[in-house]
């Protein structure tokens, strides 16, 4: 059992915290049963597993589940699983695993959400979750955006980040007009659009582009889309949460087209 907060694993888990680190190491962390549940489901590859002898006791087949995914499995001490997590009452496991070297493809076709300059990992594990619900084809992000293997959107998916295709966008204007030539049509979330979102025909290929959660949409991106729209609001409500503007559009185009 490891007890000592000077490990170099401890140590190497800890600085997993930093996006630096997480860079540097091309690794991420996984935090709670839920997540490593969700992992094993779809046999993603582990570096590490750690978990407190409470917890091994309490999730047996689990634990032999993920070492049999892992290179590495160690029973730790309860203060040093706290020092490796970033919750304040972690529930005994926690994980690490590669970053994913080959770039996934999200696929021009279905309902695609692309995010602009998002800096919020609650609202984008919420909106990892609420499109995977949804059945949304996948999700893009531009390269100035909280990083997708945060652990706060790790947690925030409730493992629906295991299930949704998503990407990194290096330019988001190149990947607005790539699934334009693919036949998508661009819908941009505009607070003086003329068009409410529920007009639009979302059973047509959909990219749905959002903005940043002060500034919103830029203005050559919002310029590149089919359509512009708009979350009606109540007199002197200024914006709408964009993990809720994106649930709204999601599941109008769900209800369009079940019901039309």
């Amino acid at each position: 059992m490891l007890t000592s907060l000077q490990n170099s694993l401890v140590k190497q888990i800890r600085k997993l915290h930093s996006t630096k680190e997480r860079h540097k190491q091309q690794l991420f962390l996984l935090e709670g049963t839920h997540l490593l549940e969700e992992a094993c489901a779809v046999n993603y590859p582990l570096d590490t597993v750690c978990c407190t002898e409470k917890w091994q006791m309490a999730h047996p087949q689990l634990w032999d589940n993920a070492c049999s995914y892992c290179d590495r499995s160690e029973i730790v001490s309860e203060d040093v699983l706290a020092a490796m997590a970033t919750t304040v009452q972690p529930d005994g496991v926690v994980a690490i695993a590669k970053r994913s070297e080959q770039p996934t493809q999200v696929p021009f076709t279905g309902l695609v959400l692309a995010v602009e300059t998002l800096q919020d990992p609650g609202n984008l594990g919420t909106m990892i979750r609420t499109a995977a619900a949804a059945g949304a084809s996948g999700l893009w992000l531009n390269s100035d955006s909280v990083d997708l293997d945060n652990p706060k959107v790790l947690r925030a998916s409730a493992g629906q980040w295991f299930r949704l295709n998503m990407a990194v966008s290096e330019d988001l204007r190149t990947t607005v007009a790539q699934s334009q030539q693919a036949g998508m049509q661009v819908v941009a979330t505009m607070p003086n659009a003329n068009l409410t979102y529920w007009e639009v025909d979302w059973r047509k290929p959909s990219l749905i582009l959002l903005g940043n959660e002060g500034a919103g949409l830029s203005a050559d991106l919002a310029a590149m889309a089919n359509t512009q729209v708009k979350i009606p609001l109540s007199p002197g409500v200024e914006s709408l949460n964009v993990a809720i503007a994106a649930a709204l559009m999601l599941y109008e185009a769900q209800r369009q087209k079940i019901y039309s």
